[in-house]
């Protein structure tokens, strides 16, 4: 536990209401989305400037009290979770958007922001950030985590926007990389250090970010497919086309099944592609739904629902965005173990038909950004029954060594966090002692977010 007294120089360093010992207020910082076990922090604080987070770095320095970023608290992997206890830095009202630059296509903002919320902002000049992770995550959250989402197969992940940081480093000093320049060929690319760190190197309270001009026209098609194979070969068949979508969504029957129930929908309880594509004239896009037509078709799609326009778009992705939540309420009284591997576009259908075969016995829900190559599984289960969530766990294990085997990744945009350490050394093998120089070097106290990347 922290001392009283030194409670009492971080009010000194904030002010009395912007620190809290207060156990509601701890608790809630324990936890995040995640089956995680909760942990506790000593305090919690709320800075306004980077001024503040810099001083509040040099006091934990000092009382080697461990420090842990709190964005929205939407992370999958624990990542937030403050397994040591100690200080938990809460950026919800470092929530400024600075400076919108329209001609360059950038905006700069503090860490705190939404994204959603700076997506409303940006709409009025045209604007918009791409990388949509569903959650109401806050943009230090989606650089901690290089969080990516449904619209990465045409757009990328946050790391491909991200073009300034302000950075906190253990110690409290504060740097600046990168530029404003579209492409720079200077200097070590120390941006791409930070994003997806996890607040391990360094705690970002800043960012200049770029954007895209928001799409003249949408469309939008849901294909229903008889067997997973067929929707899965379509993913592959229609990125081979040289069609450019904007998303595509994969969705199995029993996805689809639990929409229908919690969202009163009467759809197809069948394996499911949702996809998007975005175009500069409504001719050109009608031209194209002919094509994505004829590639569903020829791999056996029984049913075809379609429309351009935003409004089709919105009915949609309201389908898709509160797919786990649905899952959730689908089960009351157990938790979720969401698995998230990605692999290249070529294994796709082997590691969905793998998955499928490996959790068939399981409460388990399998869905993802199919365009990308990334696939999550949600096993619904009980923590607390040793014997069942053994079998949840060792699925997992199975189905993430599968997806390095086919030269992927333990953890397509949900970060490594608590629950995808155990992997790391399978990915990275030599490269992993690397990582960890940075890490002693940059944090030879190991004080920022403990008990992530490395145990």
């Amino acid at each position: 536990m922290i001392p009283v007294q030194d409670i009492d120089e971080l009010k000194a360093i904030l002010d009395e209401s912007r620190v809290s010992t207060g156990e509601s207020v701890k608790q809630l910082h324990s936890h995040d989305e995640s089956h995680h076990t909760p942990v506790l922090p000593d305090v919690v604080v709320w800075p306004h400037t980077t001024e503040e987070v810099s001083r509040l770095i040099q006091w934990a320095y000092e009382k080697k009290v461990s420090v842990t970023p709190w964005g929205a608290g939407t992370s999958l992997e624990g990542n937030p979770i403050p397994v040591k206890g100690g200080m938990v830095i809460d950026f919800n009202e470092m929530n400024q958007v600075i400076t919108i630059r329209p001609e360059d296509f950038q905006v700069d903002v503090q860490a705190g922001v939404i994204y959603k919320e700076l997506n409303k902002t940006l709409s009025h000049h045209g604007l918009f950030f791409p990388p949509d992770p569903g959650a109401a995550a806050t943009i230090g959250g989606m650089i901690g985590n290089n969080a990516s989402g449904i619209r990465t197969v045409k757009y990328g992940a946050t790391k491909d926007y991200v073009m300034k940081l302000t950075v906190v480093l253990p110690g409290g000093e504060v740097i600046r990389v990168g530029n404003r320049a579209r492409k720079s060929s200077s200097g070590y690319n120390l941006l791409s250090l930070f994003v997806g760190s996890e607040g391990t190197l360094g705690i970002v309270t800043e960012a200049t970010l770029r954007l895209m001009g928001f799409p003249a026209n949408f469309m939008a098609v849901r294909a229903t497919f008889p067997e997973v194979l067929n929707a899965t070969n379509t993913v592959y068949q229609v990125m081979n086309s040289g069609l450019s979508p904007s998303a595509m969504e994969f969705l199995d029957g029993n996805v689809v099944m639990v929409l229908n129930h919690d969202r009163n929908l009467s759809l197809e309880e069948k394996p499911t592609l949702l996809m998007e594509f975005h175009g500069y004239s409504e001719e050109g896009l009608k031209e194209e739904m002919l094509f994505v037509e004829e590639i569903c078709r020829e791999n056996g799609s029984i049913f075809l629902d379609k429309g351009l326009g935003q409004t089709e778009r919105a009915r949609l992705w309201e389908i898709r965005h509160q797919t786990l939540e649905s899952i959730k309420r689908y089960h009351p009284g157990l938790l979720v173990l969401i698995m998230d591997v990605a692999v290249p576009l070529s294994r796709y259908s082997e590691i969905v038909r793998f998955i499928k075969e490996e959790v068939k016995d399981l409460r388990a829900y399998v869905f993802g950004h199919a365009g990308d190559g990334n696939i999550h599984v949600a096993v619904m289960d009980d923590p607390h029954d040793q014997q069942r969530w053994a079998l949840v766990e060792k699925a997992n294990q199975r189905i993430v060594l599968k997806a390095l085997e086919f030269e992927g990744t333990c953890t397509g945009e949900h970060g490594v966090g608590i629950g995808k350490i155990c992997f790391l050394v399978d990915e990275h093998n030599e490269s992993l002692a690397v990582m960890k120089r940075f890490k002693d070097f940059l944090d030879p106290e190991g004080l920022l977010n403990p008990g992530k990347f490395f145990l």
